[in-house]
């Protein structure tokens, strides 16, 4: 039977627009517009000064391609987010199950693992830059009195000017300002865990090392793929440690995509559009590798 088509059913079927319209005009105009953007800032000709001076076809992508760094740039982008990611997903696997346990101070240690999250990831980045100053930070006057500079090749040693030690640096850099969220997130994946099924496991016997690979990672999964994923997707697009430590040098041993990005900014603003949607596309195929090697869609029996 066809039902009559009434301003009644009409204002039904209309009103949960008023609940989630301010959102999609937040996102479009937040997210989707400026995309927009940029993909057709990478097929213009930009003065540096950004006016259009016409359309450029694929030759700011061809510019980019042909850059004698841009191999090195993108593997090294790669390896920075494999590298920060795993570090910090395993750090803080072990972190929430210390901060799940019963111990005196624990509420103190967890507001404690909190101050690297609520500081600003740039004034985080300049202070660590300011410790490892060749002649007055703090970490190299520590190195210094304790022989390791020496060990190194000489008291006036350089950690962030040195392509060897510049780009482990960063890592723990990066490792030390994510691992609050991360923890925090696989904290609240333990929380959820019931206790009957630890005792269950108890009582028919399972061994401590037994009940955190067969119960407790499994049911840690769901938390354990959205700490991971938003990692992922954070320190690819990490621009405040690098730029803040060494501006991705020296020469570009320490830049990533993003980094190269910003620097071709100040030159050629189509060529940095272009990268800009590379980089769009490469979170993009790293979201789908990641959600596919992991399964997040099958569920923990």
């Amino acid at each position: 039977m066809q039902q009559t088509l009434t301003p009644a059913r009409v204002m039904r079927a209309l009103a949960p627009l008023v609940w989630i319209g301010p959102a999609v005009v937040l996102i479009g105009v937040v997210v989707v517009w400026p995309v927009v953007v940029m993909i057709q800032s990478s097929f213009l000709r930009i003065s540096r000064f950004g006016v259009v001076q016409g359309a450029n076809g694929v030759d700011n992508y061809t510019k980019l391609f042909a850059e004698p760094d841009f191999d090195g740039i993108m593997v090294r982008s790669l390896l920075w987010v494999v590298a920060v990611v795993t570090i910090t997903v395993v750090l803080s696997l072990g972190l929430a199950q210390l901060f799940n346990q019963r111990f005196p101070g624990r509420r103190l240690a967890r507001w404690a693992l909190i101050a690297p999250w609520a500081a600003s990831v740039l004034m985080t980045a300049i202070i660590f830059k300011w410790m490892l100053d060749p002649e007055v930070g703090l970490i190299n006057m520590i190195l210094r009195e304790i022989g390791v500079l020496d060990a190194l090749g000489g008291a006036d040693a350089d950690p962030l000017g040195n392509a060897a030690t510049a780009m482990p640096w960063l890592v723990f850099v990066a490792v030390f300002v994510s691992l609050p969220f991360t923890t925090y997130a696989l904290l609240a994946g333990l929380s959820a865990i019931p206790p009957d099924v630890y005792e269950a496991a108890r009582i028919d016997g399972a061994s401590k090392p037994r009940i955190y690979w067969s119960i407790t990672l499994p049911l840690l999964r769901p938390a354990l793929i959205v700490a991971a994923l938003i990692n992922v997707m954070n320190v690819f697009n990490s621009f405040p440690i690098i730029w803040a430590m060494t501006h991705g040098q020296p020469g570009y041993s320490t830049a990533t995509s993003t980094i190269f990005m910003y620097i071709l900014k100040g030159s050629d603003i189509g060529e940095s559009a272009a990268m800009s949607v590379v980089n769009f596309g490469m979170v993009i195929v790293l979201t789908v590798i990641f959600l596919r090697v992991t399964k997040w869609r099958t569920e923990v029996r």
